[in-house]
């Protein structure tokens, strides 16, 4: 236990079995359960580590459902054991688990119902860090800020984290993907619990485990996403749970928007199709309704950011 509160590890596992043993070592000693997700993983768990480690409760799953659909597993089992923060970290010993008490530790004095890493904070660990990786990371993090709505914190994908079970019994596990969108639809569901998320700066690990998805896919693969999460979280927060000034902001500043850009492309075209100059009125109208629909939609965005959840 830690100042008086049960904490939990989630280790989702699959094909880590070169690794596992030395994850399980470096647990700190407070850690009172460890959960062993075995994902359907084609390299069998160590045998007798159960002996080896008495805190570690193994569970297998019969079908592979991905390491969101582990970590959920993981998050049952705790909710159903009492147990007050659960850790997930990932088996490939990539996770440096000495930053465990920093991600528990603000949870427990109440600054934080969710804290993660935050590997952008170290910059002599960003340079070690593959420039591809860092690039894709630093655009996706940007994306996840406007789909999940906060913008106080960076990183978001980022799988090192800790969570209050009392926050996770309020969730819909339904609504969470079970797969590489994980990280961040957990995030975009915490925002309609207004769960406070706290960034714990670390380095990132990269050892000689190797990523399923390649890099060339992940923009297919979380964009369309992204997306239907944005539009989600705008329409529930200040059309359904919600009505205020962002709401008009939105509700004038779209459709002025839309309309300036189109017009304007129509209108550029009929006229060039002419070789006539459009008429100022016709400029005047464009030029406007899309100044005015763009300063509009940007109060609105200033509204989300200052709305965001913030961690003391």
């Amino acid at each position: 236990m830690l100042n008086q509160n049960k904490i939990a590890v989630i280790i989702p596992y699959y094909n880590a079995s070169k690794h596992i043993i030395s994850v399980l070592e470096k647990l700190p000693e407070f850690i009172d359960v460890v959960y062993v997700v075995d994902d359907c993983s084609k390299e069998a768990f160590p045998k007798k580590t159960e002996e080896q480690f008495p805190k570690v409760i193994y569970i297998k799953h019969d079908s592979n459902l991905g390491v969101g659909g582990a970590t959920k597993t993981g998050f049952k089992y705790a909710i159903k054991d009492k147990i007050d923060v659960v850790v997930k970290v990932d088996a490939d010993d990539q996770m440096d688990t000495k930053y465990i008490k920093s991600l528990v530790l603000p949870l427990i004095d109440q600054q934080a119902e969710y804290a993660k890493g935050n590997r952008f904070r170290d910059f002599k660990a960003l340079k070690k860090m593959p420039f591809v990786r860092k690039a894709g990371n630093l655009g996706l993090s940007f994306l996840t800020k406007a789909a999940t709505g906060y913008w106080n914190n960076f990183d978001p994908t980022n799988g090192f984290f800790a969570v209050k079970t009392k926050t996770l019994e309020q969730l819909d596990f339904d609504n969470i993907a079970n797969r590489y969108y994980f990280e961040t639809s957990l995030i975009a569901e915490l925002y309609f619990q207004e769960a406070r998320i706290k960034d714990v700066p670390m380095p990132a690990i990269y050892g000689d485990e190797k990523s399923s998805m390649s890099v060339w896919k992940m923009p297919f693969v979380f964009l369309p996403k992204l997306f239907k999460t944005f539009i989600k979280r705008i329409f529930k927060s200040y059309f359904v749970y919600d009505f205020n000034i962002s709401s008009i902001y939105i509700l004038l500043g779209m459709p002025l928007f839309l309309f300036g850009f189109i017009y304007g492309i129509y209108t550029w075209w009929y006229y060039s199709s002419k070789a006539v100059f459009a008429p100022t009125g016709t400029i005047m109208l464009v030029t406007l309704t899309i100044i005015i629909g763009f300063q509009l939609l940007l109060q609105a965005v200033h509204y989300d950011i200052i709305k965001a959840p913030k961690s003391n």
